[in-house]
């Protein structure tokens, strides 16, 4: 079995699959975290790899940026290699104040300004929320390890670069904890597919201040979202 973007074959993708956005973040969370792992797919370089996490089988690929790209995924991944729990570990810009930097996001629903929603034809605006499971077992994880976490609405938006500058206050005005690419999409994706998926992001930078992580301390940072994620896999 292959589709148009994975060339794995039929039972090479663990049913729990970690989502970043970067292969080769896919590819460093493969070598220091996966025992006897695997790659699967090298399809536009987006690398995919299945090993063992603390003796639970678990795969990990990149999704490339924005929604269209990690649509894409999700639904190959669910319809055509049966994977029934997908997370997606990335960066994302904080909108409120009182958020710090290295700070981690555990999303409980995903608002946009994308259209992605419409190929459902829905009569109204649907709500795109993480799986309850997911959520709750890494919201209890992430208290025993004592990271810093917040649980809320984020929002995937369709550009980095808005001509709207201010544009994400309104956001902030309405909760909204911080801004990513891509949880939207997989969320739909997943509910219209019947799996399960969450998205954990660490705050990379602020919107609100112009603070971000340095590259001394990005990879530290990094490695307890990963890590939060691997341990609920």
């Amino acid at each position: 079995m292959s589709t148009p973007h994975i060339e794995a074959k039929s039972g090479e993708i663990a049913e729990t699959i970690l989502l970043p956005g970067d292969p080769l973040r896919a590819k460093f969370i493969a070598e220091n975290y996966l025992d006897d792992f695997v790659q699967f797919n090298r399809v536009r370089n987006m690398f995919g790899y299945t090993g063992y996490y603390k003796g639970k089988r678990v795969s990990v690929m990149g999704t490339g940026m924005g929604m269209p790209s990690i649509g894409i995924y999700a639904f190959e991944l669910i319809k055509f290699y049966d994977v029934k729990r997908l997370i997606r570990v990335g960066s994302a810009g904080t909108v409120q104040p009182d958020m710090q930097i290295k700070d981690i996001v555990i999303a409980q629903g995903a608002s946009t300004n994308s259209s992605f929603s419409k190929q459902y034809r829905l009569r109204g605006e649907i709500a795109a929320l993480s799986d309850y499971g997911l959520l709750s077992d890494a919201v209890n994880r992430a208290k025993e390890l004592n990271l810093p976490y917040h649980v809320g609405n984020i929002l995937s938006s369709d550009t980095f670069y808005d001509s709207e500058i201010k544009s994400w206050k309104k956001w902030a005005d309405m909760g909204v904890l911080c801004i990513e690419m891509e949880a939207y999409a997989l969320f739909l994706t997943a509910a219209a597919l019947h799996a399960s998926a969450l998205a954990i992001c660490t705050i990379s930078d602020s919107i609100v201040t112009g603070e971000n992580i340095s590259h001394e301390d990005r990879e530290k940072s990094l490695r307890q979202m990963i890590e939060l994620a691997l341990d609920i896999a």
